[in-house]
């Protein structure tokens, strides 16, 4: 059985383009150098950004580990203090990089008036949990503690990611809430990775993970993450949010997925667990659409999805004089 027949036909073409690819390891290593070939090179006919000043450095990692890269956006026209965004990049908790996203971030800088920090976290296998979360959350103290330097309020940050930049994003709320050092004012999880569990469901939903990001890769993304198999009953909820068992206390959420995606039932599930702490939690699924199909950028569906995670941005941390 397939599911093309529901993929939205503004989505369906591009799928013919892409590869079916089972990953392994030699296969990540050379995503990982074509990313990095691609990042260096400015692609045409993209929209440019003047107003965004666009630096990168090195923060202090987590104890004995290293210095933590990060992107850091800030929009020259405009006065501090702003609020902030701490941005996470996807790619399966073993693939990408801040450069991948940078359109993206630039894009919700623009709108907001916000400053973004864009974490370049290790990545498994060569670092496995807790590493690439607790790189995030080295990424969040610096920003906090450097939040005058880099005209930033400290009382308005915000963390966020697509796929597993937000499995990330979502753990790192739970990091920050339990370790009770820096206060979230929001979290925006787009197409989150939350569940190891989501490997080894006996009835898989019938209707997602077909396209993009498969069963397959999911199994060996997790495997790669948590260097055992998925679906163990002794898996944190640092590693996977999905895992946590109290979700009160966590910053108000937005969550958004495609109908067709591997990911939808964990994330209805994780806004279903949300609402029940009374987190404040808005939740969207987008019919026809699989994981990642913001790639088609001039797509209605994609351009809705757009305009909530950006209205939803605005109402937490906007400015309304920006």
């Amino acid at each position: 059985m397939t599911t093309r027949p529901l993929v939205d036909p503004e989505l369906a073409a591009i799928l013919d383009q892409i590869p079916t690819v089972e990953l392994t390891e030699e296969i990540v290593k050379q995503v990982r150098a074509m990313e990095r070939t691609t990042s260096s090179q400015q692609l045409p006919n993209l929209p440019t950004f003047p107003d965004i000043e666009v630096t990168e450095r090195f923060v202090p990692g987590p104890e004995g580990a290293p210095e933590v890269r990060v992107l850091v956006y800030r929009p020259i026209t405009v006065e501090g203090p702003r609020s902030s965004l701490l941005w996470m990049h996807g790619g399966g908790y073993i693939m990408g990089t801040p450069e991948n996203e940078d359109l993206l971030v630039k894009s919700m800088v623009s709108a907001i008036g916000c400053v973004a920090v864009s974490v370049d976290y290790r990545l498994a296998p060569e670092t496995r949990h807790p590493g690439p979360v607790e790189d995030c959350y080295a990424a969040l103290k610096w920003l906090h503690t450097h939040a005058s330097e880099l005209g930033v309020d400290p009382t308005r940050i915000a963390t966020g990611g697509s796929s597993a930049g937000g499995g990330l994003a979502a753990a790192l709320g739970l990091l920050a809430r339990d370790r009770g050092e820096i206060p979230l004012a929001f979290q925006l999880l787009i197409a989150p990775m939350l569940d190891d569990r989501t490997c080894t469901l006996a009835e898989p939903h019938p209707y997602t993970g077909e396209f993009i990001w498969r069963r397959e890769n999911n199994r060996f993304g997790w495997t790669s993450l948590l260097g055992q198999e998925p679906g163990l009953p002794d898996v944190s909820p640092y590693a996977a949010a999905a895992r946590a068992e109290h979700l009160e206390g966590l910053p108000p959420t937005f969550i958004n997925v495609g109908a067709l995606d591997l990911f939808l039932e964990e994330d209805l599930e994780y806004a279903r667990h949300l609402t029940r702490a009374g987190v404040p939690t808005e939740f969207h699924i987008y019919p026809g659409a699989y994981h990642g199909f913001r790639m088609v950028a001039d797509a209605q569906v994609t351009q809705t999805a757009a305009r909530d995670q950006l209205a939803a941005l605005k109402r937490a941390l906007g400015d309304p004089n920006h």
